[in-house]
């Protein structure tokens, strides 16, 4: 009996032993002394480069090893904090504010620097007390392509309206960055069709022989009740993952100095981490990197070897300058050397935005990424990290190589990029996907697009199939706004001054058709097809009163993306009014994110005050 009591004891601290060796995740709240929670604060496993940051609630989670004993918790102008690692899984910590800095710290509205003379249009909020508004970085060389907002166009002068898809949602994602950090975003980050195509919609499935489907609403303009708003859905066909066709990847990763950084290189290994543990067998991935110079590696590896990837990644450091021209080159070669036919072949660059040393200019890269690309090699592009994004850049990288460019600002963001939209992420189910209006003169006095600046396109290149466009991904969504001017319209403030035409004349629609306020027509191609397709759908005059909770939020997103940009068109809009549209338009919101944009407006508004009180 003795001997039995032994044996079960000695198998029973065995097992306690196998637990305590196990990872396992830890999470919490982070507040300020006055019980305010912060968002942005960098969390650290002590020792390591695991880290991550707090979200817009100041919750954050972490994985940890039993070998980690502390994480340090560390946010500008706060005391930086190491925390013994508890036997629970709960840790909440208090910052306490870092009074003998403070006095230091000056708010802008592209970052943090230190108290000194500001000069030229930048001003700044300097900051004291137990709230406090701050980024993360002491520097800044983002860059950002200059946007001017669509204004309207008169319809007898400009009956068409053609522009190019956008499935982009990068923006969105990088001004939650700056909101979590404490700023208002850069006007030029802020592209408004890119926030509202980060949402997904209720759209209508496909079912005919088209791979989306067209929904259409028209209502009256929240931010203006003198005009129209019309909503535009499409609906990409989902595919199940087991039925995507076999994958063919090069991961290309940069590791330079500006990437050793804990929501860089420790990010990125995170989230490709989590996209390895979706490969299938007849999946394969190769990874190339590039600092000084650019190297393999890993060969292609099926995708069932996940231990040699996963191990592959875990081992990559930071350093060194940014050979991302060469780097390029290589990932392409190697992407076609295991090119597989009817497959999905494509790169996926993650990058904080540096193309410093090879091949760096802007129009060489779009040369090789065109070039590329009719061979049937796609480019996906990731944005890590803050203070170095290049995203002029890496938008037209992905863009010309038939891709696509999201921002990934933490683990949660990554998940959603390379697990809740997988197969939109890395699978096109159309191509150079264009759309163009024509709107009736009868019923339209004017237009204007909201957002997509950078995808105008000429009007005789809708039906030219040489012309470049954006693609579509399996289950994907794309939204577009219209704020319309009704033909009998008392509003002259946004009436377009043109001459009349000397030689010729607009001839007016009548019988059936003066009913119809526009047409919306669609041309796309195949992925591996040359030749587009073209869909046609006439819009009646039909304003409804109940609107779809698509309609509602996707208005409430646009007017909010107006307000950050300080919009000459967002005549009505508030906050409160940005809160009651999305509020009443969350729906089921299993994933939470349309909760989270309302939490930011919050921030924002929050911010907004503040900044008020202290000048």
């Amino acid at each position: 009996m003795k001997r039995i009591f032994l044996i079960l004891m000695m198998a029973l601290s065995f097992v306690a032993m196998a637990f305590s060796n196990e990872s396992r995740e830890i999470s919490g709240t982070i507040t300020d002394e006055s019980g305010a929670v912060l968002p942005g604060v960098t969390i650290t496993v002590e020792g390591t480069s695991r880290g991550t940051v707090s979200d817009a609630n100041g919750f954050y989670k972490i994985t940890i090893n039993p070998e980690d004993k502390r994480l340090v918790f560390s946010f500008v102008g706060m005391k930086t904090e190491k925390v013994k690692i508890p036997g629970s899984n709960t840790l909440n910590v208090v910052l306490k504010a870092d009074n003998a800095n403070l006095d230091e710290v000056v708010v802008v509205a592209y970052g943090v620097q230190k108290n000194v003379s500001l000069c030229g249009a930048v001003s700044g909020v300097k900051v004291r007390g137990t709230r406090h508004i701050w980024a993360a970085a002491d520097y800044n060389t983002e860059n950002y392509s200059t946007i001017r907002e669509n204004g309207f166009k008169d319809v007898k002068a400009s009956p068409l309206s053609t522009f190019s898809i956008d499935v982009d949602r990068a923006a969105y994602s990088n001004v939650r960055r700056y909101i979590n950090q404490g700023n208002l975003p850069p006007v030029d980050a802020v592209k408004v069709e890119e926030m509202i195509n980060y949402f997904d919609y209720d759209y209508p499935a496909p079912d005919g022989e088209h791979p989306f489907s067209v929904s259409t609403e028209v209502s009256t303009c929240p931010w203006n009740p003198k005009h129209y708003l019309m909503h535009i859905g499409l609906q990409g066909k989902h595919i199940d993952k087991t039925n995507l066709p076999a994958s063919n990847l090069v991961f290309l990763l940069d590791v330079s100095g500006s990437m050793n950084s804990t929501d860089k290189l420790p990010l990125v290994k995170r989230a490709f981490s989590m996209l390895v543990n979706e490969l299938r067998p007849e999946d394969r991935v190769a990874i190339v990197v590039y600092a000084g110079a650019a190297g393999k590696v890993l060969d292609s590896t099926p995708g069932n070897k996940k231990k040699t990837i996963l191990d592959a990644l875990e081992r990559l450091n930071a350093g060194g300058s940014t050979a991302g021209g060469e780097g390029l080159k290589l990932a392409y070669k190697i992407a076609g050397e295991n090119f597989i036919e009817g497959g999905n072949n494509r790169i996926i660059l993650a990058t904080d935005g540096d193309f410093n040393v090879g091949v760096s200019s802007t129009s060489e890269m779009e040369r090789l990424v065109e070039k590329e690309r009719e061979k049937g090699v796609f480019m996906t592009v990731l944005g890590f990290g803050s203070g170095n994004i290049k995203d002029d850049k890496m938008e037209t990288i992905a863009d010309k190589g038939n891709g696509n460019y999201a921002y990934i600002d933490n683990i949660q963001e990554a998940r959603k990029v390379f697990i809740t939209e997988f197969g939109g992420t890395l699978f096109t189910i159309a191509k150079d996907v264009k759309f163009q209006l024509e709107f009736n003169p009868k019923q339209v006095r004017s237009y204007r697009l909201v957002g997509y600046e950078n995808r105008l396109l000429n009007d005789e290149d809708f039906n030219d199939d040489k012309k470049d466009a954006g693609e579509m991904g399996a289950g994907h969504t794309v939204t577009a706004l219209y704020e319309i001017v009704p033909a009998n319209s008392s509003d002259d403030d946004h009436k377009p001054s043109v001459d009349p035409l000397k030689y010729q004349t607009s001839k007016t629609v009548s019988g059936k058709m003066g009913e119809e306020l526009l047409t919306v027509k669609l041309r796309y191609k195949a992925p591996e097809g040359g030749k587009s397709k073209l869909l046609e759908i006439p819009v009646a005059t039909n304003l409804l009163e109940n609107t779809s909770d698509n309609f509602r939020f996707s208005a409430a997103v646009a007017e909010f993306g107006m307000l950050l940009r300080r919009s000459e068109f967002a005549g009505n809009a508030s906050t409160e009014s940005v809160l009651k549209l999305a509020r009443d338009a969350k729906g089921d919101d299993e994933e939470g994110y349309r909760s989270e944009f309302i939490q930011l407006v919050k921030m924002v508004d929050e911010l907004q005050l503040l900044a008020e009180e202290k000048e």
